[in-house]
């Protein structure tokens, strides 16, 4: 079954929601533009009412929220298939900024079709709801992760989920996950500064659990990362299916 550009955003929807092949043609149908940003390029600014969701078709997307003294947090990052603003569906205001990672494509879809769809459709809804609620789940161990885990669980952890997270909607698993972070974008990330993200940087590459084959880290041992930082997939979701 051909799906077309929302193909990606469905087979997120199915990492944690069950959808008829009606329900995924009906999102596959959805009316979209295919729009492509730079790094850094304002997606939605906070104060803004949006009108589309755009959804990651390529790249890296993120979420931040900035202090009057010009530091920032980022508090999300979005990968491909992720939908950037589910939230504009029920609140009218954006509260935070939204930035292309790195250079992106986008599929922008009008929230007043997705709104129509989810009132049809209610597994559509359902899949909504559950990838609002699963965001929020990853938010949650987020605080804890720059609350309570050393410097170096931290970053392990983060590693950890990313992979894991772009595996649900990679064709096929990978061993190897390039990571297109600078030091100073995980500093903002986790809470700490660039010169000590990179003494943790440095120490899990003298592990071997990383690798820096340019500036951007790649995960070469997941395992090694998971036991250092304890990490858990179950704040994921993926269980969900089995109660539907």
């Amino acid at each position: 079954m051909e799906l077309g550009a929302l193909s990606i955003l469905i087979r997120r929807f199915l990492s944690h929601s069950l959808l008829s092949t009606v329900d995924q043609e009906a999102i596959a149908d959805l009316p979209h533009t295919i729009k492509r940003m730079s790094p850094g390029e304002a997606i939605l600014r906070e104060g803004d009412r949006a009108m589309i969701c755009p959804i990651v078709l390529s790249g890296f997307a993120y979420r931040q929220k900035m202090v009057s003294e010009g530091g920032r947090q980022i508090v999300a990052l979005k990968l491909p298939g992720d939908a950037l603003d589910l939230q504009s569906l029920y609140l009218q205001q954006a509260d935070h900024d939204i930035r292309a990672l790195t250079a992106s494509e986008f599929a922008s879809v009008p929230l007043a079709a997705l709104e129509k769809l989810a009132a049809e459709r209610s597994a559509v809804a359902r899949a909504i709801l559950t990838d609002i609620l699963i965001e929020s789940s990853i938010t949650r161990e987020w605080l804890l992760n720059i609350g309570r885990r050393s410097a170096l669980a931290r970053l392990a952890h983060l590693l950890c989920e990313l992979q894991d997270r772009m595996n649900d909607i990679a064709i096929e698993d990978s061993t190897h996950f390039e990571v297109p972070l600078t030091q100073e974008q995980l500093a903002d990330l986790l809470g700490l500064t660039p010169v000590h993200v990179n003494r943790m940087v440095r120490q899990l590459e003298k592990m071997g659990a990383i690798g820096r084959p340019s500036r951007s880290l790649t995960i070469l041992h997941f395992d090694s990362l998971a036991k250092i930082s304890g990490f858990s997939s179950a704040y994921l979701h993926r269980n969900n299916i089995s109660r539907v």
